[in-house]
């Protein structure tokens, strides 16, 4: 059978002021009509780059230096500018990772549709907008007839991605390349999302190249995968036989980074080695400064009791109690009586997380995980309800001062490092500010001594403290806002989504750090994700947030392998997941 998409040999180049920059090297790749191609690997793989270059959107100054893209015979590289934009409007099509960039948010859903149906066929406008509805009727939209005068802000990100999913329909396109299409999707709306396109390419006999970090969607949707590392094709084959029984190492050692939902591992393999992690930084350091003196340093917390070193088995009071808590976001909106209307984000919320323990917090979008750890942290006001932290009240966020306890035993490690790290400042001023906000340190010298220690405790060169946050990978940054949090010396640490933009070798790191670190130092934690398989590797306890409300608690064990609830056990249907 004759590949739909036949690259042979392909190669791209970026020209820097250091020379070229090879981002592909030789790749070989085939796509036939109704199925679904997989390509997966860490971020520089190359696997956006092999999208870009068959749709012709290259990045300048980026340009194929060899090799040929045949797309049903005809090579596109060397195509003239018109004929290559006819073929990528009309007969190639791309689904982008985040559908809020690739709608216009001035225009409605209907405009944006009937204006690229119209481009590429000679109809009409009422023509354009029927076929505009049924194909959001083919995606699973509902109300279609209403809805589709909407803007993109008026509907959720799976609503959106289903969208973007029409756009990239309306040409009747013979390929599709999807681009991490679920990947800021919650589970349901992830599971949705794939079948829909694994519908569609069975329906329209259309060939689908489908780019993705995530293991468990490749496993879950793709026919052949391919393994990408550095710009190189690794192995290619069957879904089932490359991940079934990997015939490189390289593809085993990604498989054995990824969380499995059917059973807990102790650690995860690391595919980076520490000679490839610190290559650069090894000449530089500050006398004295190790991760042993940051760890000592740490454990001297004299404000504290000794803590625990093992999981804790509930016998102990809990370090953190919440009772009836209610949390209500004012809309601006009139309602009756003249009074604001409210929106209510939690609603009598009672848990407890005991010393040393990592309690999991899982839901979709808008169950109030993150309003949660917000109200622990002080960060939002709690209409109703008590929290009580080691057997003392903790006030809401506006009363609790300086000198409260709380202020440095809670700490927090937020969902985006580029975005809760100042980039004006270098990490060295970043991870000094709480040491000098608490008065942790008597002089500059040994502050710069923790600050070069706790870096190398987070497994960072302490080269690192003198750059700014743009210079340093997801990873690096993360390992960053965690030693941040770390050098306030707390007792509870709250983690919310730490590892959700992270490809699935620099998650295994960052989970294997925070395993060390709560083993080391008797952390509680609280550790919200979407991502069931990281909560099963994490959590000594789970609890289930829908809707505001509190749907189950219960230890890992039992709710991975028996979930009480009807919702729990939808969540755990719907995730991807490895079956070898």
């Amino acid at each position: 059978m004759t590949a739909l998409l036949n690259i042979e040999n392909l190669s791209v180049k970026f020209p820097t002021r250091f020379g070229e920059f090879t981002a592909l090297d030789s790749i070989d790749l085939a796509v036939y009509k109704g199925e679904i191609h997989g390509l997966v690997g860490e971020s520089g793989a190359g696997k956006s780059t092999i999208g870009a270059a068959v749709i012709g959107l290259l990045q300048s100054p980026g340009y194929i230096s060899a090799g040929r893209v045949l797309f049903n015979g005809d090579d596109l590289v060397g195509m003239d500018d018109d004929t290559y934009h006819q073929i990528r409007g009309d007969r190639i099509s791309m689904i982008f990772q985040d559908p809020q960039t690739s709608l216009n948010p001035l225009l409605t859903i209907a405009t944006q549709l009937i204006e690229t149906i119209r481009q590429h066929s000679n109809v009409s406008r009422s023509d354009a907008r029927q076929k505009a509805i049924s194909l959001l009727k083919e995606t699973g939209l509902t109300d279609v007839e209403t809805r589709i005068d909407e803007y993109p802000h008026q509907f959720s990100g799976g609503m959106r991605q289903r969208v973007v999913i029409a756009l990239a329909l309306c040409t009747d396109p013979e390929l599709i390349i999807a681009d991490e299409p679920t990947t800021a999707l919650d589970v349901s709306v992830q599971k949705q999302i794939l079948a829909l396109i694994k519908s569609l390419c069975a329906e329209r006999n259309i060939g689908i190249v489908l780019i993705t970090h995530d293991i468990g969607v490749i496993n879950e949707i793709t026919d052949h995968v391919t393994v990408l590392r550095s710009g190189r094709v690794i192995e290619t084959g069957p879904t089932a036989d490359v991940l079934g029984n990997p015939a490189e190492e390289y593809t085993r050692a990604l498989m054995a980074a990824v969380p499995r939902l059917d059973k807990r591992l102790d650690r995860f393999r690391n595919i980076v080695s520490d000679d490839e992690l610190n290559s650069d930084d090894t000449d530089w350091h500050i006398q004295d400064a190790s991760a042993a003196y940051a760890s000592q340093w740490l454990l001297s917390n004299n404000s504290s009791q000794q803590r625990p070193s093992a999981k804790s088995d509930n016998n102990h009071d809990p370090i953190l109690s919440v009772s009836g808590l209610e949390v209500t976001f004012n809309s601006g909106q009139p309602g009756w009586f003249g009074k604001e209307r409210g929106f209510k984000a939690l609603t009598n919320i009672n848990i407890d997380v005991f010393p040393g323990e990592v309690l999991g917090v899982v839901g979709e979008s808008g169950s109030g995980k993150s309003t949660l750890a917000k109200a622990i942290v002080g960060l939002v006001n709690p209409s109703a309800g008590s929290m009580m932290f080691k057997g003392d009240d903790l006030p809401p966020g506006r009363h609790r001062s300086r000198k409260h306890q709380a202020r440095r035993q809670i700490q927090m490690v937020f969902q985006d490092p580029y975005s809760s790290l100042n980039n004006r400042q270098t990490v060295e001023d970043i991870i000094s500010e709480p040491i000098n906000f608490y008065n942790l340190s008597t002089n500059k010298t040994d502050t710069r001594k923790l600050v070069a220690s706790v870096l190398n405790l987070v497994e960072m060169p302490q080269r690192a403290m003198l750059k700014y946050p743009h210079q340093f990978s997801g990873g690096q940054r993360q390992r960053i806002a965690v030693a941040r949090a770390l050098v306030a010396q707390p007792e509870f640490l709250i983690c919310d989504e730490p590892t959700s933009a992270l490809d699935v070798s620099i998650q295994a790191q960052l989970l294997n750090l925070l395993k060390d670190l709560q083993q080391t130092f008797g952390l509680s934690i609280l550790f919200i994700s979407h991502n069931l398989a990281v909560i099963r590797q994490m959590a000594d306890r789970v609890v289930v947030l829908k809707n505001g409300q509190l749907i189950e608690t219960a230890g890992t064990e039992q709710f991975f392998n028996s979930p009480s609830d009807q919702y729990s056990q939808q969540l755990l249907r719907e995730t991807p997941s490895l079956t070898f």
